[in-house]
């Protein structure tokens, strides 16, 4: 059968179009890179953290955030640095570079207990939890920006649910830690505003009793055999529990549709599998003025 002029050149023009798209995206998935990211440590501007500074360096805490983002492949740079912040505790996502302040860092030690609590928190995971799970939260908005990914619902929820999971595909034992560490936090500041003024439910952020409980749900959802014990001291409502499996499942489709595609899962496997905790016993040493925690994130 003879096809008509027009329709031949249309079908070649298709051809044409859909080669340079191919070619277009091969070469758009060729500039994205895991490893895309560059930190630094700025010199604080409070000598009262200095010795913070230092000890920062010290356990090479910058690499390690590195190395666990480091699987996605991201298309242009990111930078992770820590910074005095003028007495803003705090960290945000921002330009292309996540910030965490030192006056964020020291709020968490001064506010770790002395000891470990009877729940099983750790002083060093009081300190390490909340860290981590705030460098993954501004990770989680990285990653929305530079992967152009959709979200529904509050962004700050969405960036929480991130870093939720991403700490949950850590090593049993790491993750349990951490996540205990970061509810302690939640749990703390929870308990400094037990009557929130009605202006706070205005952030864009969930409170920190709401974010205590997200975080226990999703956590108990994808484990509750390693987190059955936030059931039996009661720190979880049981009604809340019964959905708790599908709230992670849901979370967990998400990443894997939205995000899994651009992650190296060779070198994933290898971070993952990584310990990057200190022994639960080692000691921490605070300064000796303290003050309130403040909502941050």
């Amino acid at each position: 059968m003879c096809v008509p002029m027009k329709v031949a050149l249309a079908l070649a023009a298709a051809c044409v179009l859909v080669a340079e798209h191919s070619e277009a995206a091969k070469k758009k998935a060729a500039a994205a890179q895991s490893g895309r990211i560059s930190i630094a440590y700025v010199a604080p501007k409070d000598p009262a953290h200095q010795r913070m500074y230092q000890r920062l360096q010290e356990v090479r805490f910058l690499e390690k955030l590195k190395e666990v983002m480091s699987p996605v492949r991201l298309p242009r740079r990111l930078k992770v640095i820590t910074e005095g912040c003028d007495g803003e505790a705090n960290a945000w996502y921002d330009d292309d570079a996540i910030t965490i302040c030192y006056e964020y860092i020291d709020e968490m030690w001064k506010n770790a207990p002395a000891e470990t609590t009877p729940e099983g928190v750790a002083p060093i995971d009081a300190v390490i939890g909340p860290v981590f799970d705030t460098a993954m939260h501004e990770f989680g908005h990285a990653l929305f920006d530079m992967l152009r990914i959709p979200v529904f619902g509050r962004e700050e929820d969405a960036a929480d649910q991130v870093a939720a999971y991403i700490t949950l595909q850590l090593g049993k034992e790491e993750a349990r830690r951490l996540i205990g560490g970061t509810a302690y936090a939640y749990y703390t500041e929870a308990k400094a505003i037990a009557r929130p003024a009605l202006a706070q439910f205005a952030n864009e952020h969930g409170l920190p009793a709401q974010r205590f409980f997200n975080l226990l749900c999703i956590a108990y959802g994808a484990d509750p055999k390693a987190f059955g014990n936030i059931i039996e001291r009661g720190y979880l409502p049981k009604d809340r529990a019964e959905n708790c499996e599908s709230e992670y499942k849901q979370a967990a489709y998400a990443f894997e549709k939205l995000i899994r595609p651009h992650v190296d899962f060779r070198l994933a496997k290898k971070v993952m599998n990584k310990s990057w905790l200190p022994e639960p016993t080692k000691r921490i040493h605070r300064r000796a003025d303290s003050r309130p925690s403040a909502q941050s994130k």
